[in-house]
């Protein structure tokens, strides 16, 4: 048997038997070994170096393997030259100053303004819970509150101002901010503060409750918004922070403000809305391929 792939079979023997790995588990420490003694061939691992470990993760990268598998590959190789080490007499680990790529993050996911005001029409039902879920989502689109921010507000702390269409939150960090409430909110708001009675507890302060009276949970906003995606055909499930993705997009495609968004968001830092100018690059892209003539594909 090839030295090499003795050294790796006790590694994975020590494995099972001490640390009682799943065999799930042991199974992707087998493949992920099998892919550095592949790169290897008849080069003994012992002499495996740090130059030569980036360069097969760059062609593993190059071949269509995700960030985060290349970084579970180099854990398993970090482990069994550590183990190799230990137990096998190895010199210092190859492994240990090389990272994976960085995964992209993803862009939040925006609701188009059709499809925002698909979400938010009349569908002519009047039940307290309906006026109830319009007055939320309505809130979240309209001022592009965190789900937190929504289920905390209380009607008696004077942070709701629907004269004067502002609301004032606390959000991440403890920082305090106020944000306008659009002409809809305010009009779903006022109506959901009238049926509020006929719903909530005599000493509940929340502004939004549940079916029995309570402060609304999160879980319970999430559900309800899901389920109004899905009877109004949006075709995509939509949750609280879509809203707050879809106001912060919306605002900064008309008003090209990002330091106005960065506010109103309550972002601390403006590269995290940053992020927005990307999927309004995304939506001008797409008016760009579709209008000019050089730019569509033959």
């Amino acid at each position: 048997m090839n030295p090499d792939l003795k050294l790796a079979q006790d590694y994975l023997d020590a494995l099972k038997h001490q640390r009682r790995l799943s065999p799930a588990t042991l199974g992707n420490y087998q493949r992920a070994i099998d892919l550095l003694l592949g790169f290897q061939k008849e080069n003994p691992v012992r002499f495996l170096e740090a130059a030569q470990v980036r360069r097969y993760v760059a062609v593993l990268h190059s071949k269509g393997l995700a960030p985060r598998t290349l970084a579970l590959v180099l854990s398993a190789w970090r482990g069994w030259f550590r183990w190799l080490a230990r137990h096998r007499g190895f010199g210092a680990n190859p492994v240990l100053g090389v990272r994976a790529p960085k995964a992209d993050k993803p862009l939040p996911k925006a609701l188009s303004v059709e499809s925002a005001q698909q979400l938010l029409a009349s569908s002519g039902e009047d039940s307290v819970l309906d006026k109830r879920d319009l007055a939320m989502f309505e809130l979240l689109y309209s001022s592009g509150l965190r789900l937190a921010e929504l289920v905390a507000l209380d009607v008696s702390d004077g942070r709701l101002d629907l004269a004067h269409g502002e609301v004032t939150v606390t959000g991440k960090g403890s920082k305090t901010r106020t944000v306008p409430v659009g002409a809809k909110a305010r009009e779903a708001l006022a109506a959901w503060m009238t049926a509020r009675a006929t719903l909530v507890r005599p000493d509940e302060k929340a502004l939004f409750v549940g079916a029995r009276g309570k402060r609304i949970s999160p879980a319970v906003v999430g559900a309800r918004l899901a389920a109004w995606g899905r009877k109004r055909g949006l075709g995509v499930r939509v949750h609280p922070h879509m809203l707050r993705h879809s106001f912060a997009t919306h605002v900064l495609q008309s008003s090209q403000d990002l330091r106005a968004v960065q506010e109103m968001l309550g972002h601390a830092s403006i590269s995290t809305t940053q992020v927005y100018t990307h999927l309004d690059y995304q939506a001008l892209a797409k008016v760009y391929d579709a209008a000019h003539p050089r730019a569509r594909r033959k």
